[in-house]
């Protein structure tokens, strides 16, 4: 995900000469090509993450477009006041690329560990979100980064995601892909939001439960700010359970930013509603992606039990609770 992101970078500087790219402290031969052919639009800095803010800032008033690129927790927690006062203050479009967002830096413990940055980032005025699903989504993404007005801050997952997005669902920022839909009568019916590469597991889950008797939506919000409420919003009246699913903090995420517009549009006709994320604390355990995203229950197994024990819990049908105790089958 990130080599195709970095590599979109030197392709876009081949077709507009506002492109440029500022790193700090990353791989000496990233972007080669784009050093050797436009070297006056290439900037490697040292570690000194505030000041290429400035500097991007700086170059984005005299009419370039930077794109800038470091690990995400050394972009957003160390860079923070630089990002909200030289670049949301004066709207400026900057290219925010974050490597290793949510957990990817699991080995590393908690200081890379970025499970606030859609939070944080999403609570700054001018700022566009975006959490991408595989590498295919990212080359649909930058392609549309030129002509975007706003600033925008941009997750990247780990390398070898496997691809979900699909071509014909096309792309546009701030618009949510609605990537499976179970059609027919069936007794309840959930809305599954996710962004980033929690879309790869809602899908398995939601192909676990089309055995079932419960009919599913999969909404991908590749965009967290601004968030497609209108599609949103249109989902969830015709759900009885709307489920958020995010690799980030509970605190100010995907799943506040759906459950705010809902409480907003729908009142008390509301859908039930989970959010599936961290909890407020810093994550205490080292390992891989994948064990920190079970310990939280952010695997496709744990989501799957959590998800029968809200049925069970809320809904008075014997039949759905005795399908899901055995849906675990399902995901062979």
């Amino acid at each position: 995900m990130r080599e195709t992101c970095i590599n979109m970078v030197y392709e876009l500087a081949k077709q507009d000469e506002r492109v440029v790219f500022i790193g700090s402290d990353l791989s000496p031969g990233l972007l080669g090509k784009m050093k050797e052919e436009f070297p006056d639009r290439f900037y490697m800095e040292g570690v000194y993450e505030a000041n290429i803010i400035g500097m991007a800032a700086g170059l984005a008033m005299e009419g370039y477009i930077p794109y800038v690129n470091t690990i995400a927790t050394f972009l957003t927690r160390r860079c923070y006041e630089q990002i909200a006062v030289d670049i949301c203050m004066h709207n400026l479009p900057i290219r925010l690329i974050a490597n290793g967002g949510g957990v990817v830096y699991a080995p590393l413990g908690p200081t890379h560990l970025a499970t606030e940055d859609l939070s944080i980032m999403r609570a700054l005025p001018n700022m566009t979100v975006v959490s991408v699903s595989d590498a295919d989504e990212v080359t649909r993404l930058m392609k549309q980064t030129l002509d975007w007005p706003q600033p925008i801050y941009i997750r990247l997952g780990k390398g070898g995601d496997e691809v979900v997005s699909r071509a014909e669902n096309s792309f546009a920022i701030g618009q949510a892909i609605n990537m499976h839909q179970t059609h027919g009568e069936r007794d309840i019916n959930v809305l599954l939001i996710s962004t980033g590469i929690m879309t790869q597991r809602v899908l398995k889950v939601a192909k676990a439960l089309e055995s079932l008797s419960i009919g599913t939506t999969v909404l991908h919000c590749h965009t967290v700010k601004p968030l497609d409420l209108e599609c949103i919003i249109h989902h969830a009246k015709e759900s009885d359970l709307v489920v958020t699913v995010e690799e980030n903090t509970l605190v100010g995420g995907l799943g506040s930013a759906v459950t705010d517009s809902l409480i907003e549009a729908l009142g008390r006709i509301i859908p039930l509603i989970k959010r599936f994320g961290f909890p407020d604390r810093y994550p205490d355990k080292y390992g891989s992606q994948e064990l920190i995203l079970d310990y939280y229950g952010l695997s496709v197994e744990k989501l799957l039990a959590s998800l029968a024990e809200i049925v069970n819990t809320h809904f008075a049908n014997n039949s759905i609770s005795e399908k899901f105790a055995r849906s675990e089958a399902c995901l062979a």
